[in-house]
């Protein structure tokens, strides 16, 4: 089902990852307790297909960082892994899916998590 303002394009996305074992966010929260899906706007965020005087458009592009804790190198790529394949498989239809990028470890506070990236974009139409 298409959203209905461009906001949506990112909540239907993060809420097909509702039934996954992580908490997802359609936004960067303070503190992602993982294991944590965080969905944001890419680079380039928006791409202009159509712009016309009824019809506006877009290709909208986003980020989607999977996140789990980082105890034990093995352990937690393969909990990585995991997470990523379950967000694969969850992702609805409409949006397609670009490069993983490689896991990176982050700090956020006096954690260490191990993160990836993963590319996804979708049309989005606005009619006046």
């Amino acid at each position: 089902m298409p959203a209905s303002t461009l906001a949506g394009t990112r909540t239907t996305l993060a809420a097909a990852f509702n039934s996954l074992a992580a908490t997802s966010y359609g936004y960067v929260p303070e503190s992602p307790i993982p294991p944590a899906i965080v969905i944001v706007p890419s680079s380039p965020y928006l791409e202009q297909q159509l712009i016309g005087k009824a019809i506006i458009k877009v290709k909208v592009n986003f980020t989607i960082t999977a996140i789990v804790a980082y105890n034990s190198n093995p352990a937690s790529l393969d909990n990585l892994e995991q997470l990523i394949m379950g967000i694969l498989a969850a992702i609805p239809a409409g949006y397609v899916v670009g490069n993983v990028d490689r896991p990176t470890p982050l700090e956020v506070g006096a954690s260490t998590m191990l993160t990836a990236d993963i590319n996804v974009s979708t049309t989005y139409t606005q009619t006046s």
